[in-house]
């Protein structure tokens, strides 16, 4: 049986994930039983993570990719386990390093354990995560999931000590790579390369991930300034509440430049909340939110060019409405 969270968040709103609904079910027991036989508080908290669910659309992404280009099925199951594991690991982290008490409505791991303990079962995930990678059996998929986790790891660091108060879209696309465009590029490329098809048709594939993914992020983004903090989860603006400046803000500071939160934001004073909430506020009253939307549109039109020439499946109309659906998304 499917866990609420899938109902809730995809299902009564979608119908991408359709195609891949069994399949699905396959992917959260291969994580589950990762933690099998280990350590009991460790097992109880790693069964949590997954129980905290998500949506799901890395996992999903690595199906319907693979099913369109006529991969194995169990190596596809395997992979996408693999890759949602990856992705869970990076959250236990994430979570750690800002201090987050909460996620998806339920406690953090760091809001229960210290911060040893928490950081160790971020380790265990990982390793399981590539273990899975390896079953896949293909070297290059290893090697991919091995240069992703190091994309993960640098680009977090890049933001850690280098990207605070800096208005730079070069910055910005690079943060976002590395958080979210990665890992979806790795779903899809990883399929493919598992997959029956041509150079050609891995790179198609490679560029559907990488876009959607930019796309997704872009629109998390504006999120972060148009939802509301109780269905959010975190303060409006919280980016910026921290010194993140994302493409909503690069477009407002691009358009007006003499505003004098502006100028306090881009001097380091990213620490006076007044000045950031005002700020905050400035932006999602300005058409900066339609242009940074504009601007996901476009990567994700990228997205579906990549899918020119593949034969209209189930499952090719499926990746067309999840890129429907990562534009469309609303808070």
């Amino acid at each position: 049986m499917l866990h609420g969270y899938l109902v809730g968040e995809i299902l009564s709103t979608t119908t991408f994930i359709q195609p891949v609904l069994a399949t699905i079910e396959k992917v959260e027991a291969r994580m589950r039983e990762q933690a099998d036989d280990r350590h009991p508080d460790l097992k109880v908290a790693f069964k949590n993570l997954l129980a905290a669910g998500g949506k799901r659309i890395r996992p999903t992404l690595v199906l319907l990719t693979g099913n369109m280009l006529g991969a194995d099925p169990e190596r596809l199951t395997t992979l996408a386990a693999a890759i949602e594991m990856l992705h869970t690991a990076t959250l236990v982290h994430d979570d750690l390093i800002d201090g987050s008490l909460m996620r998806r409505g339920n406690e953090t791991l760091n809001a229960k354990w210290t911060p040893a303990a928490t950081v160790l079962t971020g380790d265990f995930v990982f390793a399981r995560a590539a273990k899975l990678a390896a079953e896949t059996g293909s070297l290059t998929v290893m090697e991919e999931f091995a240069e992703t986790l190091a994309i993960l790891v640098n680009g977090e660091l890049t933001q850690m000590f280098d990207s605070r108060g800096l208005a730079s879209r070069e910055n910005y696309y690079e943060r976002i790579y590395a958080k979210t465009g990665s890992l979806f590029e790795l779903s899809t490329h990883g399929a493919a390369i598992i997959s029956p098809v041509d150079e050609k048709m891995i790179e198609r594939a490679r560029n559907f991930g990488k876009n959607l993914g930019t796309a997704f992020q872009i629109v998390d983004d504006i999120l972060d300034f148009t939802g509301e903090q109780a269905t959010v989860g975190k303060p409006v603006g919280s980016d910026l509440l921290h010194g993140l400046i994302t493409l909503p803000a690069l477009y407002y500071i691009e358009n007006n430049a003499d505003d004098e939160n502006v100028k306090a934001l881009l001097a380091g004073n990213y620490h006076n909340t007044a000045k950031m909430t005002a700020l905050i506020e400035s932006i999602r009253q300005s058409d900066a939110i339609e242009l940074s939307l504009n601007e996901a549109k476009l990567f994700a039109n990228k997205a579906l060019q990549a899918l020119n020439g593949q034969p209209k499946s189930e499952e090719r109309l499926a990746l067309e409405e999840l890129v429907k659906y990562v534009t469309d998304r609303e808070v």
